[in-house]
């Protein structure tokens, strides 16, 4: 069931930047982002709501919000960086770029995560990493 989902992220974030591209035009990016985010955050806490799962708040451990604070603050930094690049640059271009976050992922998977390390996961980021810069040229 988790491929299902993960596929379906993959098309949202395919929208996610084709659209954005479409209804920037004109507008600052960063009002843009703020836009976006304030429809994700109804959205995420609608869900939360209507599932019942916001009486799970006072569970979160010192740790848990640390590190989603520190999530949260990287995805605004991430989402005002692409709704910039995007805005200024070309879709097809900057979105590859974006998606070299799969690399970058992995390796810090590896790394802090202490993820094992095989040989097709090495091949497998590296046609990314090489079919990321073949997209950009």
């Amino acid at each position: 069931m988790w491929a299902v989902f993960a596929l379906l992220s993959a098309v949202f974030a395919a929208l996610t930047g084709i659209l954005a591209k479409l209804g920037m035009e004109g507008i600052n990016s960063n009002l843009g982002t703020a836009i976006r985010t304030v429809v994700v955050l109804v959205m995420a806490w609608a869900i939360v709501f209507a599932t019942g799962k916001h009486t799970g708040i006072s569970d979160i451990t010192t740790r848990g919000w640390v590190f989603l604070v520190l999530s949260g603050l990287a995805t605004g930094l991430s989402w005002i960086c692409y709704f910039h690049a995007l805005q200024i640059g070309e879709a097809s271009k900057v979105i590859p770029i974006d998606k070299f976050s799969v690399v970058i992922s992995m390796v810090l998977a590896f790394l802090v995560l202490g993820e094992k390390v095989t040989v097709t996961k090495v091949i497998g980021g590296a046609l990314i990493a090489a079919g990321t810069f073949v997209l950009i040229l």
